[in-house]
């Protein structure tokens, strides 16, 4: 057991669970996670192995007993009648049957209806009057002559969900953890190793739970297929309704007017509408108006009175295209049906999730760790809907009062569910803050930039804010970091103009690029671009960062222009040891190749530190780099650091110019080995990097 899960299970004991038991207990199963998970923590909860071994039989068994398998409905219905009673895991919901006023139970897998239901279960759990809910019920089976009767008999229910949790114990309990390992505890509670992550990537896995912590909150993520994006509100928990886009209906989701019964909005706190993209569907255009109301308004209405209800609302679908083409030629919501893709509706979403960052869900992503019972989290997530965090940052940052209400409420409202997610209890720095702001900032921004490419009537708006010392901090999203020569376009000028109007972002000028010092918005252009015209670009100082997650980077990109010309490189990066950095060093070698006349002789020479625990693998690794090289016209040497306290890293060239990395070669994100091919491997462009920021300093030489 790690040390993080010693102290989970020592802070959090009886409320835990070890994740990778759900997949060793399911089996054909189609139960919930949430389901599985609390059978698990009534007789799993402790870190003796032993007693887990027999908690697990001991919850197979009662799923083996209980669980109601579709294929085995009749068998399970015979088993009632000859006992009288017997208790079924199954998902139930009840409907008022008015003509002989009384409620009647549906078993989903079961296959019985009519079961007859006491209207104190109904008052205890409304719930089921909207909506299937997973149960353990007894059942029982007494036959009547009198044909109007049915034999089935709703005797006990008990919804599968923690019946009491404790929120100030929790709260205290977080002070026993730092920011970091807090968030991986709550990776591993919706099941991800947070070793498979970044940290933008662990906090972008963390926003899908926004709408479970804050009221009416309205977000869309887009992004390629297999990413995980309905998974959080199918599985994780009781108190999110996934439907298919394609299957709402006014009635269902609002109210229906025929009895006055409010829809899904009125019972469940997050409603998800899985599928939602797709260009070729089609929406009812009253659906849509009522929605938007609903969004911007918390409030909708069918007759008379409006009614209100604090649902928040989570949008998910697949795009059909990557993020350049979608920025080239039209926008990042392109894959919203027609009906949707509506400039008032898309004003109402609070933030944009940018779905192609988070990478397709493999195997080895899944914990093995272990993280809260995802009922009892929902619970407490639950609980936190009722405070309001918006305006804690407003202690550490000013946001521009150029920004507009709408956007405002927008950045307060996904910083207010990432604060209450992170820091329950307070405690947070201006460091912590910042880096909140700027995603929720970002978010929002990604919904208003393309509300300008859709509707010439939005204006731009420069999302800034003022730190304590006055200073204006801009935020950009990734996408305009990656592909500045398409963010800013606009679909509805015609292409001359745009030309004409627009200065290409890629047009070979490095200088322009990097030498914004500070500023983490620039893009290297292409060395390739500025060969094609002749034109050789002045290089400048200059301080770049770059944010985790995002690709397009390559050592060619980076460095590229600033080798040109030299004789002797000398790189100095105290951890090239493992086998993929050593790989990161051949490739900058071979992009040395590459870019040289055929000929010029160039040596390139590594200062590293050695591995201690396989230098020998490391030596011939090395070695390897240089047999490879001859012949090629660069000279490849090594050496181990001498003194042993080298820890700089950095590239030195005997034109003048020094390269500051914080990573050294290291800014890609470590490959997960796999057979067969991905692009990531061949080509660097296509791998997600690290977080890193480079500096170029003249160093007097050369």
């Amino acid at each position: 057991m790690s040390d993080l899960d010693a102290r989970i299970n020592e802070h959090f004991a009886g409320f835990v669970v070890r994740k990778d038991l759900v997949k060793a207990v399911k089996g054909n199963a189609i139960v919930p996670t949430y389901v599985l998970e609390y059978l698990l923590g009534q007789y799993c909860a402790t870190d003796d192995e032993a007693s887990i071994a027999t908690g697990i039989e001991t919850v197979k068994e009662i799923l083996r007993k209980h669980y109601v398998h579709r294929s085995e409905a009749g068998l399970i219905q015979s088993t009632i009648k000859e006992k009288g009673r017997y208790k079924v895991i199954d998902q139930i919901s009840v409907s008022l049957n008015e003509k002989t006023d009384s409620y009647e139970a549906t078993f989903d897998n079961l296959g019985i209806k009519k079961v007859a239901v006491d209207s104190g279960t109904i008052k205890a759990h409304p719930k089921l009057l909207v909506t299937g809910v997973w149960c353990i019920a007894d059942v029982q089976y007494e036959f009547s002559e009198d044909a109007r009767i049915s034999p089935w008999i709703l005797e006990t229910i008990k919804p599968i969900q923690i019946a009491k949790v404790d929120y100030e114990s929790y709260r205290a309990a977080r002070e026993n953890f730092g920011t970091d390992d807090w968030i991986d505890l709550l990776m591993q509670s919706i099941g991800f190793n947070p070793e498979a992550f970044g940290r933008r990537a662990k906090l972008l896995q963390l926003m899908r739970l926004i709408p479970f912590v804050e009221r009416n909150y309205n977000i869309i993520e887009l992004g390629p297929k297999g990413t995980g994006k309905s998974h959080i509100y199918s599985e994780f928990s009781p108190h999110g309704q996934l439907i298919s886009g394609g299957e709402v209906s006014i009635p269902k989701l609002f109210v229906n007017n025929s009895n006055g019964r409010i829809g899904l909005v009125g019972y469940w706190d997050v409603v998800a509408f899985d599928e939602f993209a797709g260009r070729e569907k089609t929406a009812n255009k009253a659906l849509v108006d009522i929605m938007k109301n609903y969004m911007a308004n918390k409030t909708f209405s069918r007759g008379v009175n409006p009614m209100g209800a604090e649902a928040s609302f989570a949008f998910v679908g697949n795009t059909d295209h990557n993020v350049p083409f979608m920025l080239k030629n039209s926008d990042l919501f392109e894959a919203l049906p027609p009906q949707f893709h509506d400039s008032a509706f898309i004003d109402r979403l609070h933030a944009y999730l940018p779905g192609w960052e988070i990478d397709v869900i493999r195997g080895e992503m899944f914990t093995k760790g272990y993280g809260f019972i995802v009922d009892y989290l929902a619970e407490i997530l639950r609980h936190l809907r009722q405070e309001d965090f918006s305006h804690r940052p407003d202690q550490h940052f000013k946001i521009s009062e150029k920004i507009s209400t709408r956007d405002r409420d927008a950045i307060y409202k996904t910083m207010s569910g990432l604060l209450k997610l992170i820091f329950p209890n307070g405690g947070e720095t201006a460091e912590d803050v910042e880096e909140l702001l700027r995603l929720a900032m970002e978010s929002r921004k990604r919904v208003k930039d393309q509300l300008a490419r859709i509707d010439s009537t939005y204006p731009e708006v420069d999302f800034h804010y003022l730190g304590t010392d006055g200073t204006k901090r801009r935020v950009t999203t990734v996408e305009e970091e990656e592909y500045p020569q398409f963010y800013h376009l606009k679909p509805a000028l015609d292409p001359k103009e745009q030309e004409q109007t627009d200065t290409p972002a890629d047009g070979g000028d490095v200088a322009s690029d990097v030498g914004a010092t500070g500023s983490a918005s620039g893009t290297l252009a292409e060395p390739a671009l500025a060969a094609k015209t002749d034109v050789k670009p002045a290089l400048e100082e200059g301080h770049q960062v770059f944010t985790e997650d995002r690709k397009g980077i390559s050592y060619d990109r980076l460095f590229g222009p600033y080798i040109a010309g030299a004789s002797k490189i000398i790189v100095t990066d105290p951890y090239v040891r493992f086998f993929y950095q050593i790989r990161n060093m051949m490739e900058f070698v071979e992009m040395v190749i590459r870019r040289k006349s055929p000929e010029d002789q160039i040596s390139v020479h590594l200062v590293t530190g050695p591995d201690d625990g396989n230098v020998a693998k490391q030596r011939e690794l090395l070695d390897s780099i240089t047999d490879a090289c001859v012949g090629s016209g660069v000279e490849f040497t090594w050496a181990f650091d001498g003194t042993g306290t080298a820890h700089a890293r950095d590239i030195v060239t005997d034109t003048g110019w020094k390269i500051v990395l914080d990573r050294g070669l290291d800014i890609f994100q470590a490959p997960i080995r796999k057979d067969g091919f991905s692009l990531g491997d061949r080509l660097q462009e296509h791998r997600i990097i690290k977080g890193f920021y480079v500096t170029y300093v003249r160093n007097g030489e050369g």
